[in-house]
């Protein structure tokens, strides 16, 4: 992933000499399992831990002849640990060290996700708790539909990430997973408690079964999960930009101090942040075709996969980081602007409150169908002829000959449509909403 949205931490989890170091503890867990099982000599193994070291640069410089990393590793490996670097990799297969060095490093990159994630849900919910109360008019194909409360958008928000979370908690589970089986999975040159040991000292279970690889409907997993969640982060950054187009203006981007919004127009203070949210959320679907493509590899494995891996753990592991905390910050630091969304919710002179009249009408006892034609009647008349809704149905002989003045004034209020947010409030947030 390019620098501007990298992140330091895991930017770091994913470094190149992070990489390496996770091959040595691979390499190491091995190398303690086989002393405890008695295959190399416990000495060879305290001198490995004691002088193995490596460099980045060296590694590369070996790959440049060898043309394979693993043993551009192995070779930097026993440059610097002499004669017990016979013992190094020993019954191993390159995937073995990669693979298992990659379940760490997608266990760690879950752990940091799901802190952002958790970072995400308390702003959510302080939003939520912040607007609880903020009346704003519902939008259904794009067109305004019914009051609604402002909060409720980010405690739906919220549940979702709740939702993202447990997804991401499952996806941590899946791919902690290591294989030490050889070549074809056969177990040809180890014994499989090697494998359960050095993966229980790892922290990961062992692979059930395996050919030379883990099996990529692992990782498919893992990058399916962060494109649900990039695409939560999508839906999220979408509603912004509108909320922020200047017909609409209910809540905008915190546009800082010195910030600038395009370089002809002076005026401009654009949803940038929203629509690289957007812009990246396709790189995470994508990373996702990608995971599923590498699930079917020749027999027991070809490296097809491999050069696609090097870059999509990675960059989907970084990008995802990046957006999470972008996210909580758009929507932590949102303008809002309450008033604009009174102006909006009135800007149809009533029409918003039809489904609450239509349902008054049949309390009054007539038929859905009919009380339907007569809402409708007038409020087509707002819309075609302009004037205000309530003073249409006033005039309307049908519906005043079925409702009272004091009953038409009582559907045009706000306390119909905000009355249940708080019961939606406590599913969501359980007896923090009660307070």
């Amino acid at each position: 992933m390019i620098e501007r949205y990298t992140l330091p931490e895991m930017g770091a989890l994913w470094s190149e000499r992070n990489k390496f170091q996770k091959w040595l503890d691979v390499e190491l867990a091995v190398c303690e399992v086989h002393a405890e099982m008695g295959t190399i000599p416990r000495e060879a193994v305290e001198e490995i831990k004691r002088k193995a070291a490596f460099t980045v640069e060296r590694i590369h410089e070996i790959e440049r002849t060898t043309d394979h990393d693993v043993i551009a590793f192995t070779t930097a490996l026993a440059e610097s640990i002499g004669e017990a670097a016979r013992f190094v990799h020993y019954g191993l297969t390159s995937s073995d060290v990669v693979d298992t060095a990659n379940a760490l490093l997608l266990r760690d990159s879950c752990d940091l996700l799901l802190q952002k994630t958790d970072a995400l849900m308390e702003v959510l919910k302080r939003r939520a708790f912040e607007f609880r109360a903020t009346p704003q008019v519902g939008r259904t194909h794009g067109v305004h539909a019914e009051p609604t409360s402002f909060g409720l958008t980010f405690a739906l928000w919220f549940d979702e990430m709740r939702r993202n979370r447990a997804r991401l908690e499952r996806a941590r589970e899946a791919v902690a997973v290591g294989k030490i089986s050889g070549a074809v999975g056969a177990f040809a040159h180890l014994d499989p408690e090697v494998e359960e040991r050095v993966c229980a000292r790892l922290g990961l279970k062992a692979a059930p079964v395996s050919t030379q690889v883990i099996q990529r409907d692992i990782y498919a997993e893992y990058l399916s999960t962060l494109a649900v969640v990039a695409s939560s982060l999508d839906k999220f950054a979408l509603q912004v930009r509108h909320w922020q187009r200047t017909e609409v203006r209910e809540a905008e981007e915190q546009f800082k101090k010195g910030q600038k919004g395009s370089s002809a127009m002076p005026h401009k203070r654009n949803p940038i942040l929203s629509e690289r949210i957007c812009g990246m959320a396709r790189l995470l679907r994508g990373y996702a075709v990608v995971g599923l493509e590498d699930v079917a590899l020749w027999h027991e494995r070809d490296i097809s996969h491999s050069s696609a891996e090097r870059v999509v753990l990675p960059d989907a592991s970084i990008a995802l980081d990046y957006m999470l905390a972008k996210t909580s910050s758009l929507v932590g630091t949102l303008v809002v602007y309450p008033e604009r969304m009174l102006e909006n919710l009135n800007a149809t002179r009533g029409l918003v409150f039809s489904g609450q009249l239509l349902l008054a009408l049949t309390r009054a006892g007539v038929s859905r169908e009919r009380a339907y034609e007569w809402v409708q009647r007038s409020a087509m008349k707002t819309w075609d002829e302009g004037g205000d809704f309530r003073a249409h149905v006033l005039a309307d002989a049908d519906i005043s000959s079925r409702l009272t003045r004091e009953e038409v004034e009582q559907v045009f209020s706000l306390d119909g449509y905000m009355r249940n947010v708080g019961a939606v409030f406590a599913r969501v947030f359980g007896e923090e909403a009660q307070s």
